[in-house]
């Protein structure tokens, strides 16, 4: 299955949404289609053998909807150093326009500029430079256009012609509202002049306002334009009710404008442009603010993608060349100089400094970084200057991959956002009937025409969904991107509901809890062997291994200068030790279970193995031919924020465990120390996946935290994994929340932000059908049938706007969540 994500322009509320969703998830292939209304994308997943991404493209266009293309050629512009004069400019427009690849060039030679098209697969931004220097000039630095400044020009051009629409409406609405009112309210400041008075001339009168309502008209096309097409359709929107209420409007009054031309001078009182003129007035104001805001909602993924520098200094045949950041191959040799950030993801070669990588993990206090360390893009040289080998670029950086992640996750869906889109599909259809319903109600009731039109107008406009389209996908938008910033990556929708539902956390001991970094920290013998021959024996035995334990004991030995001993038959016994045969001797390095299975009696060693495993430390025993020869202890150091965070997590109503394959023993010493009652011990990696099944079955809602490949079953098995950021690639990629540093405390604050934005999502579903729950009615004239007030037209539409930029306020509202500390 293949799954893109397309950009797509002209929605108008959650009837739109929905009706792209439906036409594209009808196309075979097509497995499933989620549009998020705020964020202005369809998120598809399809099979590539049966449905192309044209052919699903061309079905947006179909059902009334834009594309927006993304860029398939990138735009430069290059500074020229050494032009003349014209002709200088028309030569270097000829060289690079003979370029196989170059699809437009404009050099401007006032400016001193060249403007490239070009197709990346075909020329590079580097042989452009090279042609330009052929012939006699200096290209100078480069000003390349980025997605992020597409997309930032694309919401920017959106809003100022929004605003541009408004005030234009509002320019003519002011003056028609104002003559529609005077001769309601004759005490206002400023009369109409005498050849405007509605009741001496009447047709003049009308006349002026026909005129002034054809220029909000025009601003507001696009209701109609959309409207219509979407009712012809049988799917009608937003637009749609806009459309057919002010058409109602304008076409009623011009049939009282044609009575007045008749000599019907009482058909005045039947003029209702300026209703339809202040109501598109009003909603174009409600589709800036609307526009502003939901520009405010992806900031944070904005932030990301600005991170990255625009250049990166080269070492080039012992030179050092300043490039594009999109010229940086794998394997080219870096220099970062203090206060530069790092262009791309690498490992240092030279150098030694502190990095602050706080922009990708949260982390305020610098990490430093010698030779053989990685080093990531964007993240800032403080102090030092180093060189680093070029290992991840472009897409492949981790900058980019969150970036995608944020991504993804904003332009998924949470199940809760399930119910409003029903009802958002079913609605515009709902509301049309009740129109018509009221309207004709009214009319049966003896109500004149002009009062069942009001209702009408009321009805259609006051009823719009915009608010339940963009409850949910606001909230997570704001919520995902405000984890990114505190280095909490969510990965959607669904794993940010789920998560406010956690009431157990399990917890992997070592590396999660503890640094991971184990330590030797006794070392006992029996009779007859010493103390330096245990460990070089151990340490020889452990060299072909990988765990961490047996690492710890590689590092004692190698900082003690002991030699190791020829290894052969290495076999590694999984969850219990290792076997080897060192000198002629079978020697068994690993845990009391290894030890009982091989019947290996630990005699004088016993009482010494209980005050190991109490201590915290977890006792290696090595046996060599079947007898017991000494123990070597290592003990993991719990991490700072462990018990901090446990605490927090107890305070929270959290049901808190560990799992480890430790014994019981060395288990439960590390649990007291961090405030843990419940330690599920001595569990095979295989197995971890089955203790996380075991509690789900008690009805519980398990989250994992883990870092290593043998918890990523387990990650995936639990209702949210969480991977802690210096784990392995693999356990990330299980895990349903990823936190970029090893802080245990995010595991509390990701759980207490995914509530927040529940809390959020459900404040905004609840205003959003109380505000049309009741609006509906009191437009329809309830309030009127128990001598209450008319609702004015006029009043609809300003409730309407409101109700979509209020909940969009209070999703925003999310952007002062603080991690905590």
């Amino acid at each position: 299955m293949d799954k893109t994500i397309v950009k797509i322009s002209g929605m108008t509320c959650a009837a739109c949404a929905k009706r792209i969703e439906k036409a594209v998830g009808k196309l075979e292939g097509v497995s499933q289609a989620s549009v998020n209304f705020a964020a202005e994308n369809l998120s598809v997943e399809y099979d590539s053998q049966k449905a192309s991404l044209d052919k699903i493209k061309e079905t947006i266009v179909k059902v009334g909807y834009g594309v927006v293309e993304e860029e398939k050629k990138n735009t430069v512009t290059i500074p020229i150093e050494g032009m003349t004069c014209a002709a200088c400019a028309n030569r270097i427009e000829k060289a690079i326009g003979k370029m196989e690849g170059v699809l437009w060039v404009s050099v401007n030679f006032a400016a001193e500029k060249a403007t490239v098209e070009y197709n990346p697969q075909i020329t590079r931004l580097s042989a452009i430079k090279q042609t330009i220097e052929k012939i006699g000039y200096k290209p100078l630095s480069i000003e390349k256009k980025t997605a992020v400044d597409e997309d930032r020009l694309r919401k920017e051009k959106e809003i100022r012609t929004l605003w541009r629409k408004f005030i234009v409406s509002a320019i003519f609405a002011a003056p028609l509202l104002y003559l529609a009112m005077v001769p309601m309210i004759p005490w206002l400041p400023f009369p109409v002049p005498r050849f405007l008075e509605p009741m001496h001339y009447p047709l003049t009168y009308a006349l002026v306002q026909t005129s002034l309502v054809i220029p909000i008209i025009i601003a507001g096309n696009k209701f109609y334009t959309v409207g219509f097409k979407a009712l012809l359709q049988r799917s009608p929107n937003m637009d749609s009710l806009i459309a057919i209420g002010t058409s109602a409007a304008i076409v009623y009054s011009l049939y009282s404008t044609y009575q007045i031309s008749n000599g019907n001078s009482h058909a005045v009182e039947g003029l209702y442009f300026e209703t339809a003129g202040v109501i598109i007035t009003l909603i174009l104001l409600g589709k800036t603010l609307e526009a502003v805001s939901k520009g405010k909602t992806s900031e944070a993924i904005k932030k990301l993608m600005g991170l990255a520098p625009k250049t990166a200094i080269v070492i080039q045949e012992g030179k050092e060349v300043e490039v594009p950041i999109d010229e940086v191959e794998i394997g080219d040799i870096i220099l970062v100089k203090p206060g530069e950030k790092i262009p791309v993801d690498g490992e240092v070669i030279d150098g030694h400094t502190a990095i602050d990588e706080s922009m990708l993990t949260g982390e305020s206090i610098p990490v430093d970084k010698k030779a053989g360390d990685k080093v990531y893009a964007a993240s800032i040289n403080t102090n030092g200057m180093i060189r680093f080998e070029a290992t991840k670029v472009g897409g492949d950086t981790a900058l980019a991959q969150i970036i995608k992640l944020v991504e993804d996750a904003q332009s998924s869906k949470a199940p809760i956002a399930k119910m409003a889109d029903i009802v958002s599909g079913y609605f515009v259809p709902i509301v049309v009937a009740i129109a018509i319903l009221a309207f004709a109600g009214w009319l049966i009731a003896g109500k004149s025409l002009v009062f069942a039109l009001t209702i009408f107008i009321s009805v259609l406009v006051i009823a719009c969904p915009c608010a339940l389209g963009l409850a949910t996908p606001t909230a997570i938008m704001v919520g995902t991107g405000k984890g990114a910033e505190y280095g909490i990556l969510i990965k959607g929708g669904e794993a940010l509901e789920t998560t406010h539902k956690i009431n157990t956390i399990v917890f992997d001991k070592t590396g999660t809890i503890t640094e991971g970094k184990p330590v030797v920290t006794d070392i006992v013998t029996v009779t007859g062997i010493s103390r330096e021959r245990l460990l070089q024996i151990a340490a020889s035995g452990e060299k072909s291994s990988e765990h961490p334990l047996g690492q710890a004991i590689i590092r004692e030995a190698e900082e003690e200068n002991l030699g190791f001993l020829t290894v052969e038959n290495f076999e590694a016994i999984p969850g219990h030790g290792i076997e080897v045969v060192i000198e002629g001797m079978n020697v068994l390095i690993g845990n009391r279970k290894l030890m009982d299975e091989r019947n290996v009696s630990l005699g004088e060693l016993v009482s010494e193995s209980d005050r190991l495993a109490n201590e915290g430390k977890t006792p290696m025993y090595i046996a060599m031919n079947n007898e017991i020869s000494g123990i070597i202890a290592v003990a993991d150091v719990v991490k700072e924020s462990s018990v901090k965070a446990i605490k927090q997590l107890q305070l929270m109503g959290i049901e808190v465990a560990m799992i480890t394959g430790d014994n019981r023993r060395t288990a439960e010493a590390i649990a007291k120390q961090v405030g843990i009652n419940r330690v599920l011990a001595e569990v095979l990696p295989q197995d971890k996946s089955n203790e996380v099944k075991k509690l789900q079955a008690e009805g519980k809602k398990v989250a994992m935290v883990g870092d290593g490949i043998n918890d990523a079953p387990a990650l995936a098995q639990a209702d949210i994994g969480i991977a802690i950021g210096s784990g392995t690639d693999v356990a990330m990629e299980s895990a349903d929340i990823v936190l970029m540093k090893s802080d245990l405390m995010d595991v509390p604050t990701a759980i207490q932000l995914s509530k927040n934005t529940i809390r959020n999502i459900k404040q905004n579903l609840f205003w959003a059908f109380a505000y049309n729950t009741a609006g509906i009615p009191i437009a329809a004239g309830v309030l009127y049938l128990f001598g209450g007030p008319l609702l004015n037209p006029i009043f609809a539409a300003a409730a309407m706007s409101l109700s979509s930029v209020s909940v969009l306020t209070n999703a925003l509202r999310l952007k002062r969540f603080k991690p905590y500390k």
